[in-house]
């Protein structure tokens, strides 16, 4: 598949001048996934990693925790005949893997939860837990993750209409980078990855996000077997109120050497300081 993930527009370029140019826009198609044939839902993507995408959707749902839970992704004819547009996938399930239920609606690319936005809906299929999960995270190697990010958001460049998420092991190191229109979707493309790989779940990890950190985010982590998120922006309560009831550190505002410790504090071996009113929680060492 060769899809563009920039799309160039002609526009007025209105500064101390009036001039025409043209401008980079991230590409924003539709994807509907089937599931066996079946209609399971459509959200809007940007095109590329798209078997990622179906994958990590489907690990979301806690379908699917192994590559062989995935019989075949491939692309199918859209709704003009003879014609394929890339933007319609079919997925087919091996014998004895439970389908989950279709939705009768479309994602846009800003939600991902859209109406399952419960803590019991996520208790119900998590298959791993994080509070089992010890590992330590350095200060230094966190405050490095979102120019590590950055630096890999190649489309990011070109058009600046992009969410990123990164995956990184605990000493910092990338494992896949996925950008997207939708933060959720980027997200999916990186668990269909390791879906694909055979790498759930994926301990002693750390995920990174630009944006915030919403509770659909939390939640794909949760399933995933991700210990810690760490976002750009600011975590909504309800995220937060996942992340500390299925033991995850969840990390906000990370800017230069600073950060919000939402949650599972231990994993940065972090000492409070006196008093609430004062400078909050310091790290050690």
């Amino acid at each position: 598949m060769a899809t563009s993930k920039a799309i160039k527009r002609r526009i007025l370029r209105v500064t101390e001048t009036v001039r025409r140019t043209t401008d980079s826009l991230a590409a924003e198609e539709p994807l509907e996934i089937r599931l066996d044939g079946v209609p399971l839902t459509v959200t809007m993507r940007t095109p590329g990693d798209d078997f990622d995408l179906a994958a990590g959707f489907l690990v979301s749902e806690g379908a699917v925790t192994r590559s062989a839970d995935v019989a075949t992704i491939r692309y199918c004819a859209g709704a003009v005949a003879g014609t394929n547009t890339y933007n319609v996938l079919d997925v087919r399930l091996p014998p004895g893997i439970p389908r989950p239920e279709p939705r009768n609606f479309s994602t846009t690319s800003s939600c991902g939860v859209c109406g399952k936005a419960s803590l019991e809906a996520v208790q119900t299929v998590a298959r791993w837990s994080l509070k089992a999960d010890d590992t330590s995270l350095s200060r230094e190697t966190i405050t490095t993750l979102p120019d590590r990010l950055r630096s890999a958001q190649r489309v990011f460049d070109r058009t600046g209409g992009l969410h990123a998420a990164g995956l990184f092991t605990a000493g910092g190191d990338p494992l896949c980078v996925r950008e997207d229109v939708g933060r959720h979707n980027a997200v999916d493309k990186i668990l269909g990855w390791a879906l694909r790989n055979d790498r759930l779940p994926l301990r002693a990890t750390i995920l990174m996000v630009s944006g915030r950190a919403s509770f659909e985010l939390v939640q794909k982590a949760v399933v995933a077997g991700i210990p810690a998120l760490a976002a750009v922006s600011a975590p909504s309560s309800l995220a937060a109120d996942l992340a500390a009831e299925q033991g995850m550190t969840l990390i906000g505002f990370l800017r230069g050497e600073s950060m919000n410790v939402y949650t599972g504090e231990h994993r940065l071996n972090v000492t409070p300081s006196t008093g609430l009113g004062s400078a909050g929680a310091r790290f050690a060492g």
